[in-house]
C-alpha cells in the first residue's frame, strides 16, 4: 500500500468519525406574550434552556433578533428586496416598519452583555457572563418589545390579522461547521436549534388563534368547534363632515370585527421542533377532523380561513389528510399529533412553512389550494423534521420537497385526488422539472448550480433551480436506482436523520450505503451548471404559428401570418417564419417577405444570427448578426399617372459583444460594430404637367449607395432603485463623423412612478478638406427626428418622408404620419418642419437635457400613464453673432405613455419664444393639434417589463 494511499484511508476514517460523533445544540423555550392589537406589539418573557452538547466550550452565544430586518431600509432584507425587484419596503413609512427591544438577557441569574454584529442589526452576540463547559447547560431570560411590521414577508400583520413568525429572540444554530448567525432574508429560508416550546399567548378574547404544537386549553377547544361557521362582511359608514360652509362625506371602512374587551391566555406546547409560529385573527372559520395513520397514531387536522373564500377550502381537510397520508407512505410517519393549515396575507402569493402549521396566502381556487397544501404540508418532512440548513442548501428543502409533489400528483391521479395536476405554488413554476424556462435559462448560459446558497441564487433561478431543477436531479436519482430501491434509501435517510440537520454528504452517504452503488456522478452534478443529461440531437420540424411541447426534441421552424403598413406600401401581407424559440438556438433567423398592397411590391425584412459563447472570464457571449430589410419610402404619380415610389434597402453586418457581469447584477454591458450599407432609389426631376398647376411631378429616379460604420458601447443598470444607462457612440460616413453621448437616469417616487433625466450631446464634423454638400440628415438637432432623418432605417414609421410642408403633389404624403417623431438627439417634443432655422440643427454641437415626470400618486392613488415633460437644450449656431434663434430652446407638455412606453404622445402646451411666436404664424387655426406629436418607441420594449420571469 502506498504512503498516499494510507493517508487517504486514514482521512476518509477520520472524516467518518467525526461524523460517527454527530452532536447538535437544543434549545428549549418557555414563553408569555401578549399582543396589543391597537399598537399592533407584542410583549413578552422569554426563558431559554440552552444544553451544549458540543465539544467546545462556548464563551458567547449568537441570537437572531429577526424583527429588526424591518428596522430600516439598510438591512440585509431590504438590500434584497431591491435587488429581486422590490420597492415597497424600502420606500414605506416609519408606522408600517417593526423592530424588537427591550432586551434584558440574564443567564444563570446573571445580566449579561449584548454586542452588535459587525454587519447586520438583526443579530447580537450574547457575551456569556460565565463560561458554558461541553454538557452543561445555561438560563437564558429576557423581556422583549415587538413592534411588528406591516407583512412584506411571511410576518407581521395586515391591520388586525396577525402572522407571527420570527417574532423572539432565538440563538443561532453552532454545529461543527462553527456558528450560523444568518440575517433574514426574503428569499432564503431559516436553520435552528430543535428543542421544546411551552408558549403562553394572550389576545383580546374574540381571536381565533393558530399556532405549532398542541392547544392545552379545554375551554378554547371547545369555543373553536363552534367556529365552523362565521359570517364577516367589512362594514362602510359614511358620516357628513362640516367645516364652515364646506360639507363632504367621509367614508370609514371596519374590516374587522371589534375586538373584545376582556383578554384570555391560551397555551401551546410541543417538542422536538426548530421553530413557533402562530396566527391569530378573528374572522377565521375552523375545520378539524382527525386521521388515522397507517401505525395506529392519530393526527388532528385543522385548517383556519377567512369568509371571503370559504368555498374553496371546503374540502381543505381532505388535502390535509391526503398529503400527511402521501408523504408518511413514501418517506416516514408524521410523527406529530396536529397538523394545521391556515389562510393568512404573507407578503408574497403561495405558502410558508413551520412546524405543525403551514400559513396560505388567499386564493379562490381549490385546485391551487390543494397543490399548495401538500406542498407546504410536504415540509414538515423536508425542513421540519430533516432540519437541514436552507438557506445554505435549499435545494434539500424546497427541491426534493417539489419532487415529491411531482410524485404526489400521480399518487392523487391514481387515488382520483387531484384536481389539477398542472398547477402553480404560489409566485413558483410549473411542476414539470424540465420546464420550458428552465430550458431556456440553461441555453442560455444564466443557470446557476444547484447547489447555490438561497442569497446567491437569482431570483430566476432560485425558482428554476433551487425547486425545479433539483426535482430533476432527484427523478435522475430515482431512474439510476430504480424506485423500490430510491424509496428505501430516502425512509433510512428520514429515519436516520429526523430531527438532526443533515447535509448533502449525509444524503449520499445514506443512499450509497442502502443501494450499494458508487453515486459520485449523479452528486456531482449539484455542482454544475448545464443540463443534468446531455441534450438529445433535435430534429427540424415546421409548425404554424408556435409549439412548446417537446421542445427537447425539436427545433421547431414557426411559420405564421405577417401583417405590415406604411403610408405607401400601404396594407402588407405575408408570411413571418423564424426559430425565435424556447429555449433559444445558437443559430436564429427570421424571414418576413411582405407584398404591399398600395406598391405592388415585395417588401420585408430578414435577420440571422449566431451566439458564441466563448470560454473567458471577462466575456459573457459574442452576436454575429447580418440583417436586410427593404420598404417603400414614399409615393407619388409620375406624368402619365403611373404609380412611383421611393424606396431603401439596405444590409447590416453585425457584431456585439456582452461582458460577464456577476450572477445577481443588473447591469449589461455591450460593445456593439456594425456597418449599414444603404441603396436608395429617390424622386427628382420635379415638372408639372399639362392642365395642372397645382401638383409637381417626379420625372427621374436616381438610384444612390451610401455607408455608415457604428461603434457604440452601452451601459445600463436595471436595478430596481434608481436606474439609470449610457452610450457612447462614434458613426462615421464617407465624408463625415458623429459623437454622440446620450444618459438616462430615473429617481423613483416612494408610491410608484418617477423622474426621469436624459441627457444627450453630440459632435459632429467633416472629414477631409471640403465640405460635403449634403450632411443635414446626420447633423444632430433638437427637435424630435423625422422619418427622413432616421439616415440607418433603425425605427419603424408610418409616413417615412412624411411632412406638413410637402410640396405639393398627386398623392398627399401628410397626415398621421406627418406627425410622428423618433426620440433622438435632442429629443425635443415637437414638429416644426415649416422652419428650419429653428430645429435646433448644428454643424458643430448639440446638447439637451430632457424632464419626466409622472403625475404624483397622492392625486390619483395610482400610477396614470399620463407624464409631465420639459425638454432644454442648445446648440452651436445659436450662439454665433446674430443668430436666428435664443441661446436655448425649451417645450414642456403633457405625454401620454401606452403598452409599456412603446406608444407616446407627446402634447407640448409651453414653448420658448422662438417656437411660440412662429407656431401662431404658421397655424392660426388649430393650433394645438397640429403640435401634438407621437412616436412609436420600439427600442424600448423589453420582456422584463411584461414578465422578469421570461428574460433570457
Amino acid at each position: 500500500m502506498s504512503k498516499s494511499f494510507r493517508c487517504f484511508i486514514l482521512a476518509l476514517a477520520f472524516s467518518s468519525a467525526a461524523r460517527a460523533q454527530y452532536w447538535q445544540q437544543q434549545v428549549n423555550y418557555t414563553i408569555e406574550v401578549e399582543l396589543n392589537d391597537q399598537e399592533h406589539v407584542l410583549d413578552g418573557f422569554e426563558k431559554m434552556t440552552y444544553i451544549n452538547h458540543s465539544p467546545d466550550t462556548l464563551h458567547y452565544i449568537w441570537f437572531h433578533v429577526w424583527p429588526n430586518a424591518y428596522k430600516n431600509d439598510q438591512t440585509a432584507f431590504s438590500e434584497q428586496l431591491l435587488i429581486n425587484g422590490r420597492t415597497d419596503f424600502y420606500f414605506s413609512n416609519k408606522e408600517q416598519r417593526g423592530y424588537i427591544n427591550r432586551l434584558d438577557f440574564k443567564v444563570n441569574g446573571i445580566t449579561a452583555a449584548i454586542a452588535d454584529h459587525p454587519q447586520y442589526i438583526d443579530i447580537i452576540q450574547l457575551i456569556l457572563p460565565q463560561a458554558l463547559p461541553p454538557g452543561r447547560q445555561a438560563e437564558i431570560v429576557t423581556p422583549f418589545h415587538m413592534q411588528l411590521p406591516e407583512n412584506f414577508s411571511r410576518g407581521g400583520h395586515t391591520g388586525q390579522s396577525y402572522q407571527l413568525t420570527q417574532w423572539f429572540p432565538s440563538p443561532a444554530v453552532y454545529d461543527h461547521k462553527g456558528w450560523h448567525p444568518i440575517p433574514y432574508l426574503d428569499q432564503g429560508e431559516f436553520y435552528s436549534e430543535f428543542g421544546n416550546y411551552d408558549v403562553r399567548i394572550t389576545v383580546p378574547e374574540n381571536y381565533v388563534v393558530a399556532a405549532t404544537g398542541e392547544l392545552q386549553n379545554p375551554a378554547e377547544k371547545d369555543w373553536l368547534k363552534t367556529r365552523s361557521t362565521f359570517n364577516w362582511v367589512p362594514i362602510t359608514s359614511t358620516t357628513v363632515v362640516k367645516k364652515g360652509s364646506y360639507k363632504h362625506i367621509k367614508k370609514t371602512v371596519q374590516a374587522y370585527p371589534t375586538s373584545s374587551s376582556k383578554t384570555k391566555t391560551i397555551q401551546f406546547l410541543q417538542t422536538n421542533v426548530h421553530d413557533f409560529a402562530w396566527f391569530a385573527d378573528k374572522r377565521f372559520i375552523v375545520q378539524q377532523d382527525t386521521l388515522l395513520m397507517a401505525n395506529g397514531k392519530t393526527v388532528t387536522a385543522y385548517s383556519y380561513y377567512l369568509p371571503g373564500f370559504s368555498s374553496a377550502w371546503k374540502n381543505s381537510l381532505d388535502y390535509i389528510k391526503n398529503a400527511v397520508r402521501f408523504r408518511s407512505a413514501v418517506m416516514g410517519p408524521y410523527p406529530y399529533n396536529t397538523v394545521s393549515v391556515v389562510e393568512a396575507k404573507m407578503g408574497f402569493e403561495g405558502g410558508m412553512e413551520y412546524p405543525t402549521i403551514t400559513c396560505i396566502s388567499p386564493t379562490s381556487s381549490g385546485k391551487e389550494l390543494e397543490n399548495i397544501i401538500e406542498h407546504e404540508i410536504g415540509h414538515n418532512w423536508l425542513q421540519g423534521i430533516l432540519a437541514t440548513n436552507e438557506r445554505r442548501y435549499p435545494w434539500m428543502d424546497e427541491g426534493m420537497n417539489t419532487y415529491y409533489d411531482d410524485r404526489y400528483q400521480s399518487f392523487a391521479r391514481e387515488k382520483k385526488l387531484a384536481h389539477n395536476p398542472r398547477s402553480f405554488f404560489g409566485k413558483r413554476l410549473p411542476q414539470n422539472p424540465e420546464s420550458l424556462f428552465l430550458q431556456a435559462t440553461i441555453a442560455a448560459k444564466k443557470d446557476q448550480p444547484i447547489n447555490t446558497p438561497s442569497e446567491n441564487f437569482t431570483e430566476l433561478n432560485y425558482a428554476l433551480v433551487a425547486y425545479h431543477k433539483t426535482s430533476a436531479w432527484m427523478k435522475l436519482l430515482e431512474q439510476t436506482l430504480g424506485t423500490s430501491v430510491f424509496d428505501a434509501c430516502m425512509q433510512e435517510y428520514y429515519k436516520r436523520w429526523q430531527f438532526k440537520h443533515p447535509l448533502p454528504e449525509d444524503l449520499q452517504s445514506v443512499v450509497e450505503e442502502i443501494s450499494g452503488k458508487n453515486l459520485d456522478t449523479v452528486f456531482t452534478l449539484l455542482n454544475k451548471k448545464g443540463a443534468l443529461v446531455p441534450p438529445r440531437e433535435k430534429k427540424i420540424k415546421p409548425v404554424a404559428f408556435f409549439n412548446f411541447n417537446h421542445t427537447d426534441r425539436y427545433n421547431y421552424i414557426n411559420i405564421l401570418p405577417a401583417p405590415g403598413f406604411n403610408q405607401y406600401n400601404k396594407f402588407m401581407i405575408g408570411l413571418l417564419v423564424h426559430n425565435y424559440n424556447l429555449p433559444a438556438s445558437r443559430l436564429q433567423f427570421l424571414l418576413a417577405p411582405l407584398y404591399g398592397t398600395g406598391s405592388k411590391t415585395l417588401n420585408g425584412l430578414g435577420r440571422i444570427s449566431y451566439t458564441d459563447f466563448p470560454a473567458s472570464p471577462a466575456l459573457d457571449k459574442i452576436v454575429y448578426s447580418l440583417s436586410a430589410e427593404k420598404f417603400s419610402s414614399n409615393a407619388s404619380l409620375d406624368t402619365f399617372g403611373n404609380k412611383v415610389f421611393e424606396h431603401f434597402q439596405k444590409i447590416v453586418p453585425a457584431v456585439r459583444v456582452y461582458f460577464k457581469q456577476t450572477a445577481l447584477s443588473k447591469t449589461t454591458s455591450t460593445l456593439d460594430l456594425r456597418g449599414f450599407f444603404i441603396r436608395e432609389k429617390t424622386f427628382d426631376g420635379y415638372e408639372t404637367k399639362t392642365g395642372d398647376s397645382v401638383n409637381v411631378y417626379p420625372t427621374a429616379f436616381p438610384s444612390g449607395n451610401r455607408w455608415l460604420a457604428q461603434l457604440s458601447y452601452d451601459y445600463r443598470n436595471d436595478r430596481v432603485l434608481y436606474p439609470y444607462q449610457y452610450q457612447l457612440q462614434w458613426q462615421q460616413g464617407e465624408n463625415f463623423y458623429r459623437l454622440n453621448a446620450t444618459a438616462r437616469y430615473f429617481f423613483n417616487y416612494a408610491k410608484g412612478g418617477g423622474f426621469a433625466v436624459r441627457g444627450f450631446a453630440a459632435k459632429f464634423g467633416y472629414i477631409g478638406s471640403g465640405k460635403p454638400l449634403s450632411t443635414e440628415r446626420y447633423q444632430p438637432k433638437l427637435l424630435g427626428v423625422r422619418g427622413d432623418e432616421d439616415y440607418t432605417y433603425s425605427n419603424y414609421f408610418i409616413g417615412r418622408s412624411a411632412s406638413m410642408i410637402n410640396p405639393d403633389g398627386p398623392i398627399a404624403n401628410k397626415g398621421l404620419g406627418a406627425q410622428q417623431i423618433m426620440i433622438r438627439d435632442g429629443g425635443f417634443k415637437l414638429v416644426l418642419d415649416q422652419y428650419p432655422f429653428l430645429q435646433g440643427r448644428s454643424e458643430n454641437w448639440v446638447a439637451a437635457l430632457n424632464f419626466t415626470s409622472t403625475l404624483p400618486y397622492n392625486l390619483f392613488h395610482t400610477v396614470l400613464p399620463v407624464k409631465l415633460f420639459f425638454d432644454l437644450g442648445t446648440f452651436a449656431e445659436a450662439w454665433q453673432k446674430d443668430a436666428p434663434v435664443s441661446n436655448f430652446l425649451y417645450t414642456g407638455g403633457v405625454q401620454l405613455s401606452l403598452l409599456h412606453d412603446l406608444i407616446n404622445v407627446y402634447m407640448p402646451v409651453l414653448f420658448s419664444n422662438d417656437f411660440r411666436s412662429n407656431i401662431k404664424s404658421a397655424w392660426p387655426k388649430n393650433r394645438f393639434l397640429k403640435t401634438i406629436s407621437f412616436s412609436i418607441d420600439i427600442q424600448n420594449f423589453r420582456l422584463n417589463k411584461i414578465n422578469k420571469l421570461l428574460v433570457f
